[in-house]
């Protein structure tokens, strides 16, 4: 007689499954703070699509995969005359929002970028506004960002994917998953049935995030878990079941397969902490365990004028996590390669004083002294900064910079621990942010245009009360 563990009986579904859709659901967001900053979130995203859309290798993944099919209530892709599917859009707006790595970030035990999941949430909203279904708000979007966060940041806390060699969007998938569901019009139970098929759902590798096979999938990849957390959401809308114990099964369940036996921990459960403590990348486009290192090297950009070829040794002292993901010798094939290199982009900031998504070019790369830098360079962790970087009252991304010089004298040693875009310097990163996205829509949009965005975007209490597809209208390309 088969044992309990080997029977057909379908257990309750898995605690986890429940917790999100509950959430999802149920949970009321309060917290003032969470609204404020998802709104500058969102502006954010915005300005990282834009400036995404001066690059051919992002442009070119975009628009109907049959050339000229339109969808007739299909939502739209700001910046873009593109009307689409839902499925496709959120591919497009999450690929924009990810191209440039200049969109916010979440680390913890996982990294990841919550904004992220602005794909499928854009995409429904619209479709849903559009097909008469719905009459969302941008302050319904900002609801939904809130909870997307929090579902990622959450699970992200204690889980670390990156470890088993699992990619971090598998968290985007999830978060999309449960909040496309509740914005097509999914209930709890269906937002269960939902969340268990992005866990059974074939989990990428990380294999394009690192040498030697860095590639730019790691710029669509993040687009690609949302549009599939879409379509996950409309099959199950459909009647398709979902799998109650996906993640527990014995042996081919998630947890089994994918986890290395473990269950998640969680050191807290929803809120809005995630959304409240999001981290801004609006000083650099650079992966974010090396912003500050970034902001170290710029201030010793003085100190190297007429001195390049006396340089001795570079001392970068770092945390455990960005040794083990971004600090790379040798050569660097593409932009990919590069905007995770951490010797590479501390070199940009030697050289230049400044780091742009230009500076990850090719003909930037082809000049010689950032390898001849590069290979004065030595890079080591300080547990401080690694116990610091884990720590919930703190989440710093400590990084310190020191030059040595043949002639046995060194620069100044630079630390700084928090980046411009953590919540400890909001006050200071704010303006820098407002200025990101102003410039955003000046280069991409013409002058007209480009202040009819800008009034109402900036107009926020008007801007919040407006149905999301007026303001998706309002982005689409003249």
């Amino acid at each position: 007689m088969a044992n309990q563990v080997d029977s057909n009986i379908r257990p309750a579904p898995d605690k986890v499954l429940t917790d999100i859709a509950d959430y999802v659901s149920d949970y009321s967001i309060s917290s003032q703070d969470a609204f404020n900053t998802a709104y500058y979130d969102l502006l954010d995203s915005f300005a990282c699509m834009f400036l995404a859309l001066q690059y051919t290798d992002c442009t070119k993944l975009l628009g109907p995969f049959i050339p000229g099919m339109i969808a007739p209530s299909g939502s739209r892709v700001p910046g873009t005359r593109y009307q689409l599917t839902p499925i496709k859009s959120a591919f497009d707006i999450g690929t924009l929002v990810r191209w440039l790595d200049f969109n916010d970030t979440w680390l913890a035990a996982e990294w990841g970028h919550p904004s992220d999941n602005l794909g499928a949430i854009l995409a429904c909203c619209d479709y849903m506004n559009r097909a008469k279904q719905a009459k969302f708000t941008m302050q319904d979007c900002l609801n939904f960002m809130i909870k997307a966060h929090e579902i990622q940041g959450v699970l992200a806390l204690e889980n670390s994917f990156n470890r088993v060699g699992l990619d971090h969007v598998v968290l985007v998938k999830v978060a999309s998953t449960a909040i496309a569901t509740k914005i097509l019009g999914g209930l709890r139970d269906q937002i269960v049935d939902a969340l268990s098929q992005a866990w059974v759902d074939g989990q990428s590798l990380r294999t394009y995030r690192h040498a030697p096979n860095t590639g730019s999938r790691k710029s669509w990849a993040a687009g690609d878990a949302t549009s599939r957390a879409v379509q996950l959401a409309m099959l199950t809308l459909r009647g398709e079941k979902g799998y109650s114990s996906a993640l527990t099964a014995k042996q081919w369940g998630f947890y089994d397969v994918s986890f290395q036996g473990k269950p998640f921990k969680f050191q807290q459960g929803f809120g809005s902490y995630v959304m409240e403590n999001v981290l801004f990348k609006i000083a650099f486009p650079a992966e974010f365990h090396a912003q500050t290192a970034v902001e170290c090297a710029i201030q010793l950009h003085p100190t190297l004028t007429n001195k390049l070829d006396q340089v001795d040794r570079i001392e970068l002292t770092t945390q455990e996590s960005a040794v083990r993901i971004i600090s790379k010798e040798g050569a660097l094939y593409n932009y990919a390669d590069r905007d995770h290199c951490l010797q590479y982009m501390v070199a940009i900031g030697l050289l230049y004083g400044n780091l742009t998504a230009e500076h990850y070019h090719d003909e930037i790369a082809a000049d010689p002294r950032i390898d001849q830098l590069r290979a004065c360079m030595h890079v080591q962790e300080d547990p401080r900064y690694t116990r610091d970087y884990l720590d919930p009252e703190k989440r710093s991304i400590a990084n310190a910079v020191q030059i040595f010089f043949k002639d046995g004298s060194s620069s100044e040693k630079v630390e700084i621990e928090y980046p411009v875009g953590h919540r400890r310097r909001r006050e200071e990163g704010i303006p820098l942010l407002m200025r990101k996205f102003k410039n955003s829509v000046g280069q991409h949009f013409n002058e007209q245009q480009g202040k009819n965005i800008l009034s109402l975007l900036l107009a926020k209490e008007r801007f919040l009360q407006t149905p999301v597809d007026q303001v998706m209208s309002l982005l689409v390309m003249d």
